[in-house]
């Protein structure tokens, strides 16, 4: 059994499906593609610096968009 919280997004999700994901602290630390996509059509991964950027950044490959919903943050 894991101790690890459950992904924040959709298991199987093919890459670069969308372009703004909503990503929790559990999905820390961020890489892009997230590691529950489907791999086979997309960029290296990446990691990238959420916290560090405020939380928000963009991915460099795709422009995939990420923004970290913080536990106890108004919708």
């Amino acid at each position: 059994m894991s101790s690890q919280p459950a992904p924040s997004f959709p298991v199987g999700e093919p890459a670069n499906a969308k372009r703004r994901y909503e990503v929790t602290e559990a999905d820390l630390p961020l890489a892009c593609p997230l590691p529950e996509m489907t791999l086979w059509n997309s960029h290296p991964r990446i990691y990238l610096p959420i916290v560090d950027d405020g939380g928000a950044t963009v991915c460099p490959y795709c422009g995939a968009q990420y923004v970290l919903k913080r536990a106890g943050a108004p919708e």
